[in-house]
């Protein structure tokens, strides 16, 4: 147990939420070994808070910076209720031996089924028909393409990207992926290299974890060798996909069409892609369903318990390797 636990209740170790989580994991949380403190109503209240934290639970909203981090001398713990952790100094946090976890398994069949539905309204065109619908036209005709016989190329093979694959395979689609870090799978998705799968796709769908080394890995360059008319989604972190270079591809047509549920910028600064006919973008939903959401509180919370009784963390995030 923490120090203290033993002890009266103000000696129990102070968990923070910082950013707002399902409230029944709210509770699950207050039933445990700790004082709960809710400042997720109230971002401005955070600071008079963090000096005495033991844990700090996060979504997004906040940002847990070296500066933030100096703040809680006490923290031991920072969790975040989701997947991605870039909103995490994780250098600064192992620096001072401050264990992170995460909630990765929480958004995956919400992310895979946002990643089909975004596929289906590029390949059907259906994006023109909704917006010529509201505006009170009435136009049929022949438009549109079936998925079935498309190829889909997964940059990134983990694990939301093989749910979106399996989801794919009543369809009829081909899946192809490149993952330097995956050599085989058991789905039937063929592994290849990477201008292999830029060339040999209908769809490349971006399911990447951001990197340092992977900024703008759909730059100008990647655009130029995919199939010419081929679409782009992007359901991963914005920095993935050079936007100014996306917009090129658009006006040249080398692109067909991009649906972008994240940007470089959030909300986004770039008009131009956001507003093109043949782009649709969502406000960065793809975790955003009340079941996935239901899910990333109670698994960050389980695992926040679970470091407050000195049990194995199933989720914790590996330190970043620093180099010299």
């Amino acid at each position: 147990m923490p120090a203290g636990v033993a002890g009266g209740m103000s000696d129990l170790p102070l968990v923070v939420v910082a950013d707002p989580i399902d409230a029944d994991a709210v509770e699950q949380l207050r039933g445990g070994p700790c004082r709960v403190q809710d400042a997720s109503a109230d971002p401005a209240s955070l600071a008079a808070v963090l000096p005495g934290a033991w844990g700090l639970v996060v979504r997004s909203r906040t940002k847990v910076t070296r500066e933030l981090l100096a703040a809680a001398p006490q923290l031991r713990l920072v969790a975040r209720a989701g997947v991605g952790v870039d909103n995490v100094d994780r250098v600064a946090a192992a620096a001072r031996g401050i264990t992170v976890v995460n909630a990765p398994q929480a958004a995956t069949a919400s992310v895979a089924e946002l990643s089909v539905a975004l596929y289906l309204l590029l390949v059907r065109e259906l994006r023109p028909k909704l917006d010529g619908t509201r505006a009170g036209r009435w136009e049929r005709g022949t438009s549109g393409h079936e998925l079935q016989g498309r190829t889909v190329g997964f940059l990134g093979y983990g694990r939301i990207a093989r749910e979106v694959a399996r989801r794919l395979a009543p369809f009829g689609t081909t899946a192809i992926a490149f993952d330097p870090f995956v050599r085989t799978t058991d789905d039937g998705t063929r592994i290849v290299p990477f201008d292999e799968l830029l060339s040999g796709s209908d769809i490349v769908s971006v399911h990447a974890a951001q990197t340092s080394e992977n900024r703008h890995l759909l730059n100008a360059a990647a655009f130029a060798r995919m199939r010419r008319g081929a679409f782009v989604v992007n359901v991963a972190r914005g920095s993935l996909v050079d936007e100014a270079a996306l917009l090129a591809a658009l006006e040249s047509g080398q692109v067909g069409g991009a649906a972008l549920d994240v940007l470089e910028v959030e909300p986004p600064v770039n008009r131009a892609l956001v507003e093109h006919p043949r782009v649709i973008v969502t406000p960065h939903l793809g975790a955003s369903t009340h079941e996935a959401q239901r899910r990333a509180g109670r698994d960050v919370v389980e695992e926040v318990l679970r470091a407050l009784r000195h049990e194995p963390l199933r989720h914790a995030v590996p330190a970043p390797e620093v180099r010299a």
